[in-house]
């Protein structure tokens, strides 16, 4: 039996990266298209490699050429208009067209956990989960149409060791590890649930050339939900230190970080639970292995290994600093 070919657009990223690995390592024939950039993850090895533009149609079209692949999976693409520009240029050569969308376009507030496949999708507060419903929608209605042959993929917060997953990144840890306190929407108590790439990987996987999958939609999360008070006390105690927590109000974090509000009140201060019954169905095997303080470890020993990925934004310190002395 021929290798599967596969086309990922992007390919090394937070979400992608574990999948490219894991895809040649199960004699997948892989190809990634990604913008001739550096990545701060090490290059996929065992790969082809094109160089082109997801956000540009020309350019995709003018790097894949005449090219024909069993799957393509696209993890680069935001826009109705991006979903659009890739149906004209998939169709007729591709069997399985794999669309990253986003857990973050479920029905916000969550009207009933756990989470299904079946839950709405309607986000009124996160443009980015609306434009990710709106390139689904464009994808449903071509595939009812005209057979395109999509599948549509959802992660929730999926991290790497790259990834700290707490807005203001190294600067939260730094915080800790001095002593200053930080910042935890509401009361702390909503439930987050985190999903480590190496997991995400093996149930993407596992959908890939998968007949089954053409035509529905699956999220890919963690088992594993946690209260954001244990999500930074299990980060700080990775980092060696016990942090101070100081609760702040979803709204009035909004108000006082305005780059933090979408994806705050739109996802983050909701409690999100999955159930990952669907994805099992057709990847029996798949378990999500990587508890979150496993995964808080290899965070800071990432950071820690060097100094350079410690970066402090002390505009940010500022704004938290006044954020905590009003709160208080």
């Amino acid at each position: 039996m021929s290798a599967l070919r596969a086309l990922f657009i992007g390919g090394n990223g937070t979400i992608s990266a574990a999948s490219s690995r894991l895809a040649v390592e199960q004699g997948i024939d892989l190809t990634l298209l990604n913008r001739a950039t550096s990545s701060r993850r090490p290059p996929i090895e065992g790969v082809s490699s094109l160089v082109g533009d997801a956000s540009d149609p020309e350019s995709l079209r003018a790097a894949v050429g005449t090219r024909e692949f069993d799957v393509v999976v696209n993890f680069q693409s935001f826009t109705s208009g991006q979903a659009a520009a890739d149906v004209n240029l998939f169709t007729g050569r591709t069997a399985q067209y794999v669309y990253i969308s986003s857990a973050s376009a479920y029905q916000k507030p969550v009207g009933r956990l756990p989470i299904a496949e079946s839950t709405p999708l309607r986000n009124p507060f996160w443009q980015y989960s609306r434009d990710k419903i709106a390139s689904e929608d464009v994808l449903v209605t071509a595939y009812r149409d005209r057979g395109f042959p999509v599948t549509i993929v959802r992660p929730s917060h999926t991290y790497d060791e790259t990834s700290i997953p707490l807005d203001g990144g190294w600067t939260i840890i730094d915080r800790m590890r001095r002593g200053e306190p930080v910042v935890v929407h509401g009361d702390g108590t909503s439930l987050w649930t985190l999903t480590h790439t190496a997991d995400f990987a093996q149930a993407f996987v596992g959908l890939l050339g998968h007949p089954k999958a053409v035509g529905d939609t699956f999220h890919i999360t963690s088992d594993e939900a946690l209260p954001w008070d244990e999500i930074a006390t299990t980060l700080g105690r990775a980092a060696g230190t016990e942090p101070t927590i100081v609760h702040v109000a979803s709204d009035r974090i909004a108000r006082s970080i305005p780059e933090w509000g979408p994806g705050l009140i739109g996802d983050k201060a909701h409690s999100v639970v999955f159930d990952n019954a669907k994805v099992r169905s057709l990847v029996p095997a798949y378990r999500a292995t990587t508890p979150f303080w496993v995964g808080a470890r290899q965070i800071i020993d990432w950071y820690d290994a060097d100094a350079s990925r410690r970066v402090v934004d002390a505009e940010l310190n500022g704004r938290l600093d006044a954020l905590i002395a009003e709160a208080r």
